[in-house]
């Protein structure tokens, strides 16, 4: 294994998530609220199995995203006219989004509501 390569890979990476954080208000907002859970998280003292899947769910969440950006900034480097076929790449990529952030809401609502019912009796 050559380690320059996988530390200029690493690097790649990093730069990557660097700029999708700089340049993607809707990346922050999703990291702020996966920061949110964590610290509910904490606090409801959720098993380890239930963090598991919030974690895997808070993970896809910003995976999407991440596509969902390098597939507009694609569509931008391919034609900057507005065509049918750009707006709908897009929309499906932005569809991803919203389709995986309502599972992991609902991911959530599962896990949390027993340990918020449970305050309250």
């Amino acid at each position: 294994m050559d380690i320059k390569k996988f530390n200029k890979s690493f690097h790649y990476a990093i730069s990557g998530i660097d700029y999708a954080l700089k340049n993607d208000q809707n990346l922050v907002i999703h990291f702020i609220v996966s920061f949110i859970v964590i610290i509910a998280s904490i606090l409801f003292q959720v098993t380890a199995f239930e963090m598991g899947i919030l974690g895997i769910s808070m993970v896809m969440v910003v995976i999407a995203e991440m596509l969902n950006t390098a597939i507009e900034k694609m569509v931008d480097l391919i034609t900057r006219e507005h065509r049918n076929d750009a707006k709908i790449a897009k929309d499906v990529s932005s569809g991803m989004v919203l389709l995986t952030v309502t599972g992991a809401v609902i991911i959530g609502m599962l896990v949390f509501l027993p340990h918020v019912l449970n305050i309250f009796r």
